[in-house]
């Protein structure tokens, strides 16, 4: 088995960035991954240090498919978060600043006005996530098992509604649900596998169009019994990850 893509989420419900490379370290996701997001202005958060909240008292897909429309575009180097819907860029912002961070939160006030509630606030957890487990996991996503899953869906379903961090190549289908408790060398970092990633309604929506276009949790369960896609992994020794990677079971 290889590394078949690494992907990133710098805004909570937005779109992927594709990785050439990532450091991995001990217990800590992939850098800047769900680093910020759009909360409710209802939520019980302090912006001044934002805990982990449940994904209810966020923007996020399961509940607003529109966000699927836009594409997200963070640079690190900068803290730059440019927002583009169909190429064209709608909104742009350094979110290192007051001004950058009011820009985001009032397209956003406007995009989804009628989903909100009380005026949105762009939230930072800095070298935290607001992933939607209350820890520092890495998902890790099996592409022939959402083959496998296409099987009885009866149409392509892209391993991108799925949000994975780690892409794998040559895995045979459902082999990740063995990997739970075991150890897995990947590149050079080594990961334990702690849990079966249970599917929402977020994977119902289409990753380009954002439209509700299928039954994915119903399905899954229709077709195997289960509502789980992937697997979470915790990084339990730091190292570079690469696409093209080996991905070792060593125990």
């Amino acid at each position: 088995m290889t590394v078949a893509g690494l992907r990133r989420y710098p805004v909570k419900g937005l779109s992927a960035q594709a990785l050439d490379t990532v450091e991995l370290s001990p217990g800590c996701t992939i850098p800047h991954d769900r680093r910020f997001a759009i909360a409710h202005g209802t939520a019980p958060i302090d912006q001044a240090s934002p805990k982990w909240l449940a994904k209810a008292h966020f923007l996020q897909l399961m509940s607003n498919p529109r966000l699927a429309a836009l594409t997200a575009e963070y640079d690190e180097a900068t803290e730059t978060l440019a927002l583009k819907r169909h190429g064209r860029m709608i909104a742009h912002g350094v979110l290192s600043t007051a001004n950058g961070r009011t820009v985001i939160e009032q397209f956003f006030a406007a995009y989804m006005k009628a989903e909100l509630r009380g005026a949105p606030r762009l939230v930072d957890r800095g070298g935290e996530a607001f992933t939607d487990a209350d820890a520092p996991f890495i998902s890790i996503i099996n592409p022939a098992s959402v083959g496998d899953l296409e099987r009885v869906v009866g149409k392509p379903v892209d391993p991108a509604r799925f949000r994975g961090n780690l892409l794998l190549a040559a895995a045979a289908p459902w082999v990740e649900f063995g990997w739970v408790g075991r150890r897995l060398r990947i590149g050079a970092a080594e990961l334990v596998v702690e849990a079966r990633i249970g599917r929402c309604a977020a994977t119902n929506v289409d990753p380009d169009s954002g439209q509700r276009d299928l039954t994915v949790p119903r399905d899954l369960r229709r077709g195997f019994g289960h509502d789980d896609c992937g697997v979470y992994a915790r990084v339990t020794v730091g190292g570079r990850v690469t696409p093209g990677d080996t991905v070792t079971v060593l125990d």
